[in-house]
């Protein structure tokens, strides 16, 4: 357990910032999620809107640091590459 007082606020900023990220980070997956499912179905217009919401929120998450640029770069790439093969 922490003992001085700025080690507290530290591990209690820790946390928020933990609780935050892992959200992201599930709704990143989720997204994703929905993303495959529409572009496996033959629905062209579903797979580009799943795409535009995950591109989206993989911009978001970047911003705020959750998620590397290049990293977010690669994901955006390879969701652009699927939607536009159809």
């Amino acid at each position: 357990m922490a003992n001085t007082k700025s080690a507290l606020k530290a591990a209690r900023k820790t946390a928020r910032q933990t609780a935050r990220n892992k959200a992201t980070k599930t709704k990143l997956k989720t997204l994703r999620k929905k993303f495959l499912v529409a572009s496996k179905g033959e629905d062209k217009e579903a797979a580009k809107a799943a795409a535009k919401a995950y591109t989206s929120a993989m911009d978001k998450a970047t911003k705020s640091g959750v998620v590397h640029k290049n990293a977010a770069s690669r994901a955006k790439a390879r969701v652009s590459k699927v939607v536009f093969a159809k």
